[in-house]
């Protein structure tokens, strides 16, 4: 049984191919066509993973969509009938976590535009619209290590809905409570990263670090927009954003202008204030996430916690929940936001709507493309790149970051999900307190504000970090570095004294935990610092090719390519 998820219209695309239930290939449309966060057709990510079935197109018994367009086109229809003032004051625009007049034609039509795209018919495929919100909880829950858990789905809009609460046993879903626009905790810190001089749907990650400057000054003017209800539920005050038909292309309104001031420019300075208003929005964010998991810990009395949705990326939030929260454990898989919906869509017809049982448990992240050592030594020299072949790249790579060398790190299947966790990304030695302003000057040309992530042996983590002893292999909990352990790894270790974690087995991912085990060797410390392979502005480096690129056009001091290793001249 062949299942085909996809996501795309709005932001993320993507395509997932499951195969008896099982991954068989996942992939985000960005990494292989180049332009970051697309919402476009995925008809590259499609192709890699029919490409990795070795089947065409109409030998997929099942299409499933990540949304259903009738539900939403109802939903904003009832609206407009009963809030006219509203829906019809704005002019019509809508923000990105709704889709438009031309987005939703998409969507209806998207089975006809596969048709088109790859030039065959698929009558005997069926074709399923799942809601957002479903396709966002099946993608955690399914995958997880749970028969029994609550689930979380948390973003900025689905169709409608903005949060659910489900509880899941098996393969069945059951709803225990829904919130739906304008109250949309993701559209609020939306709304701020705008007014805050950031892009939406792109820079909230940016925020979410600018947090840790400030102090939560401004905690009462949250408390007065954002309630928690008695319900568990909570409410937002929508007369300080345009949530559901904009005056403007922006979610903040002109109340907090008025409150505030005039929003930052993109090349303005940070400020204190900036800190501070990041700070309080973050801390209303855990706050709302906390409410909305002791309440439904309340109702069911389970002892698991799985999260999707755009605001599950929000790695302090969930590290807040887990650790002040009622739950024991808790699960999230690497591409917790949209790219993770067509691999929701497609676990929701295997097990909800077909009614097969769950067999598989997703505990790596790698899914996406994997090349040859003839593809890699192809690369370097086109790029005329002098380098040599090893037996021993671990050990050279973890000798190279002792040295006090920036790494390019290239090895086997691609990660899905925004963030790198061993395979795409940039390794540092964290003992170098310098370390983090070299990398954001010499080679991500970013904010010097900005941390990096630390990788830690899983057996070592809790001589590290305060984790309780809690894996966290797709970097998606922040935990405070025990305070006297700062010293010793300063360059992941934030400006709060937190780390936004990830935790490395010897079965997850054997290359990547051998380095850091002789980087521990070394030097007694079983850490590196780990950041993607991208510079500011791109996507995760893909193919051996874009490797070679970024490492030549930044300050990467070595590159680790599969088996093969070069080093720059110094």
């Amino acid at each position: 049984m062949l299942i085909l998820g996809i996501n795309c219209y709005l932001h993320d695309s993507s395509a997932c191919l499951i195969g008896d239930g099982k991954i068989i290939a996942f992939v985000s449309e960005e990494r292989l066509n180049r332009k970051k966060h697309d919402g476009g057709f995925p008809r590259m990510s499609i192709e890699y993973c029919l490409k990795e079935a070795g089947v065409k197109l109409p030998e997929v018994d099942h299409i499933a969509y990540y949304w259903d367009p009738w539900i939403g086109l109802a939903s904003r229809g009832w609206y407009m009938l009963t809030h006219p003032v509203k829906a019809f004051g704005g002019g019509g625009r809508t923000h990105g976590g709704q889709a438009s007049t031309d987005a939703w034609w998409n969507m209806v039509t998207v089975r006809e535009c596969m048709e088109r795209e790859f030039g065959v018919a698929i009558p005997k495929t069926k074709f399923h619209f799942i809601e957002h919100h479903l396709a966002h909880a099946a993608s955690t829950f399914f995958v997880s290590e749970f028969d029994i858990a609550d689930i979380l789905t948390i973003d900025a809009s689905g169709e409608w809905d903005t949060c659910l609460k489900l509880s899941g046993e098996g393969n069945r879903l059951k709803l225990i409570q829904r919130m739906s626009n304008p109250h949309s905790m993701g559209i609020v810190y939306g709304a701020f990263t705008q007014y805050l001089g950031y892009l939406l749907s792109c820079d909230e990650g940016k925020v979410m670090g600018l947090s840790s400057y400030g102090k939560d000054a401004y905690r009462e003017f949250f408390d007065r927009i954002i309630r928690a209800e008695p319900d568990g539920t909570f409410s937002i005050d929508e007369s300080y954003f345009n949530m559901i038909t904009m005056r403007q292309p922006w979610l903040y309104g002109e109340k907090i202008v008025k409150e505030f001031g005039p929003p930052r420019g993109k090349k303005d300075p940070v400020t204190k204030f900036h800190e501070d208003l990041s700070s309080s929005l973050q801390w209303a964010t855990n706050r709302i996430g906390l409410h909305l998991a002791r309440d439904m810990h309340q109702r069911s009395g389970n002892r698991n916690i799985c999260v999707a949705g755009g605001v599950a990326l929000n790695s302090v939030m969930n590290g807040h929940i887990l650790i002040n929260g009622p739950y024991e454990k808790f699960y999230a898989q690497p591409a917790s936001a949209d790219d993770g919906t067509s691999l929701g869509a497609a676990l929701y017809v295997q097990h909800v709507k077909l009614g097969a049982a769950r067999s598989f448990v997703m505990d790596h992240a790698y899914w996406g493309p994997e090349f040859t050592d003839a593809d890699c030594e192809a690369a370097l020299k086109a790029h005329h790149v002098d380098y040599k072949r090893v037996d021993n790249v671990e050990q050279i790579t973890a000798r190279w970051l002792a040295d006090g060398k920036i790494v390019g790190w290239f090895q086997g299947r691609m990660e899905v999900g925004p963030r790198a966790l061993g395979n795409r990304s940039i390794l540092a030695d964290p003992r170098k307190a310098e370390m983090k302003d070299i990398l954001n000057a010499r080679v991500k040309h970013r904010e010097s504000y900005r941390p990096f992530a630390p990788s830690c042996l899983v057996e070592r983590a809790s001589e590290y970090f305060h984790s309780k002893g809690h894996p966290t292999p797709y970097m998606l909990l922040v935990f405070d570095v025990l305070p006297e352990k700062r010293k010793i790894i300063p360059a992941i270790t934030h400006v709060d004294g937190t780390g936004r974690l990830q935790t490395v087995s010897r079965n997850q991912n054997p290359k990547y935990y051998k380095l850091i085990e002789e980087f521990g060797k070394i030097t007694g410390v079983p850490v590196v610092l780990n950041t993607s392979y991208n510079i500011m502005g791109e996507p995760i480096v893909c193919t051996p090719d874009d490797a070679v690129k970024c490492y030549l056009g930044t300050g990467i001091d070595s590159l680790a390519l599969g088996n093969f290793i070069a080093e720059k001249n110094t």
